[in-house]
This record gives C-alpha cells, sequence and structure tokens, in this order.
C-alpha cells in the first residue's frame, strides 16, 4: 500500500462537488462528494476516482484525508458512503470520527433520491 502523497495540491470545488486533487498542476484525482441538507448536515463521500497513470502515489489517501479536514474545519460530520473513503476512514480513526448511524441513513435516503450524485 502506497503511502499518502503529502506533495500533492487538493482543492474544494463546492459548485461541482468535488475534492480535486492535482499533481505538477494536473487533476490526478477526486472525490465526488455532496453538502447534506438541511444544512449543515454532513459533507457525504460518494465515489472516489484517481487516473490510472497516478494510482499508487497515495493520491486516494491524501484526499480522503483533506475531505475529512475539510468537514472538521466547517463543524460538520463526514459521511464516507464510498467504499474507499470507508475503508479509509476504519484504518485512521484518529482522523475520522464515525458519524452517527442516523446521519449515515439519511446520507444513504439523499443520495438514492439523487442518482445524478453517483
Amino acid at each position: 500500500m502506497a503511502a499518502e502523497n503529502t506533495s500533492v495540491e487538493i482543492r474544494d470545488d463546492r459548485e461541482h462537488g468535488k475534492l480535486v486533487a492535482h499533481e505538477d498542476g494536473a487533476p490526478a484525482g477526486s472525490i465526488a462528494y455532496f453538502v447534506m441538507y438541511p444544512e449543515p448536515g454532513a459533507l457525504v463521500a460518494v465515489h472516489t476516482v484517481v487516473g490510472p497513470e497516478y494510482q499508487g502515489r497515495g493520491i486516494a489517501g491524501a484526499l480522503a484525508r483533506e475531505f475529512y479536514a475539510l468537514a472538521s474545519s466547517e463543524g460538520v460530520p463526514a459521511v464516507p458512503l464510498c467504499p474507499y473513503v470507508a475503508k479509509w476512514a476504519q484504518r485512521h480513526p484518529e482522523q475520522a470520527p464515525a458519524a452517527p448511524e442516523e446521519l449515515v441513513e439519511g446520507a444513504r435516503r439523499q443520495l438514492g433520491s439523487h442518482p445524478g450524485l453517483l
């Protein structure tokens, strides 16, 4: 397993619901997410993608860490519906506090009513 890439630049593109990692100025990967309503409900990670040429460099881990840091800085829970982010959270409980189950269920309902988020 690759170490997390700390040299990557990560930008929050809230308008498009993506946390985007850039390496040498080029987009390398992203986490698609949505803001759970009513605000401020939670930030909900839906899908993580890293370009094939960037895999194995720790970019997905850096994105997951930044996703939790972003939620923390906004004072809201992070809900990992994305399987990768959920596994990362299990391995890093000190950085990724578990969301209450009722919040996770609410996030699943919101995602189900907005299939375009996938």
